[in-house]
């Protein structure tokens, strides 16, 4: 599957909804930010689930290993976002171990975290599982 430029969230004011409004999942290399997006907001689902990557200085390093982690996390989103409903707004913000990890583990733990966002079903949105 492609990474559309509509499915990057780009306004500062969708990023801090996200941020504010959202909930999160911690996958150890990574923290993902999600919310649902409101029918008002004026996004059609049928551009599936929006993305925004981070990473910054104090959590990664030096601009080289941000942009790894920025590089890798959207890959790892690119090949698994028909796991993320169409309509969320995700923030994947990295950490150190986004570059040092082996990209196969990335991608267990990102499967892993979106098992507990929600999924829509013909219309509804049920809830995320959660480990107790």
């Amino acid at each position: 599957m492609r990474f559309r430029s509509e499915q990057h969230l780009r306004r500062q004011s969708e990023i801090s909804a996200v941020r504010e409004r959202g909930r999160r999942v911690d996958g150890g290399a990574f923290v993902l930010w999600w919310r649902e997006r409101a029918p008002e907001e004026g996004v059609p689902s049928e551009w599936g689930p929006r993305v925004c990557v981070v990473a910054s200085k104090a959590a990664v390093g030096m601009a080289v290993a941000r942009n790894r982690a920025k590089r890798r996390l959207r890959e790892v989103f690119r090949k698994h976002q028909g796991l993320v409903a169409p309509g969320l707004d995700l923030m994947l913000v990295a950490r150190s171990a986004a570059v040092r990890w082996d990209f196969e583990v990335l991608e267990q733990k990102f499967q892993e975290a979106c098992r507990r966002l929600p999924v829509e079903k013909c219309g509804e949105v049920r809830a995320p599982d959660v480990k107790q």
